[in-house]
């Protein structure tokens, strides 16, 4: 039996993914889908998951097709991870040029994308998951984290914590926050969250949900 990985950060990304969604929902409701932070919001969640959904198909499936190919449903459970993913990318790039025309039918695009981005976030989380737990170690885990964080750099990153801890709780914050070096925790602190702020991605009130940073 391996040593147990530590999935906080999937976890919080995906949380992430799933809390966008129902704030582009919100702001579809309210008729709020032609401002410019909506659009913004909408930039950034598709370029977070772009860069993680990369990652996944470049990386993580085909290392742990090397470890588990031989695994009873293995092979299929990694060709059904890569059909979802190409299966969204026509719905993200559908709905944001329904976004652009503010199109009639926005509402039923934004219930189709999170039903399917929801139902892969699921079926990852309880099929991927367990596997990736049962045949590799931290020091693969390591290895993928390193691989996500050579592409998205810095100005990735820098993007990416602040966007992450976006309300969530402050004891959530901090169990999250533990997980970084110091350093990346200063910077966030005094450059990346007050810039992610000024943003106001989502939120033309400017009154969102983002709260400081520990």
């Amino acid at each position: 039996m391996t040593d147990q990985i530590d999935f906080t950060m999937m976890y919080v990304t995906h949380d992430a993914f799933r809390r966008d969604l129902v704030r582009l929902e919100a702001a579809v409701a309210d008729g709020r889908a032609v401002t410019q932070e909506v659009r913004e919001g909408w930039d950034n969640f598709t370029a977070q998951l772009h860069v993680h959904h990369a990652v996944e198909d470049e990386w993580l499936w085909p290392r742990l097709a090397e470890l588990a190919g031989d695994r009873p449903g293995a092979p299929a459970l990694l060709a059904e991870m890569e059909a979802e993913h190409a299966r969204l990318d026509p719905l993200l790039e559908e709905l944001g040029g329904a976004l652009e025309a503010n199109a009639a039918d926005l509402a039923e695009r934004v219930e189709t994308l999170t039903t399917v981005l929801d139902r892969h976030l699921e079926h990852e989380e309880d099929e991927a998951l367990p596997l990736i737990q049962e045949v590799m170690t931290p020091a693969d885990w390591k290895e993928f984290g390193s691989a996500m964080a050579r592409r998205q750099g810095v100005k990735g990153a820098a993007a990416y914590v602040p966007w992450i801890i976006d309300g969530m709780s402050r004891a959530d914050r901090r169990r999250f926050l533990a997980h970084l070096p110091a350093p990346v925790r200063a910077i966030n602190r005094l450059a990346w969250t007050p810039r992610y702020r000024r943003r106001r991605l989502w939120n033309p009130t400017g009154t969102g949900s983002l709260k400081k940073a520990a």
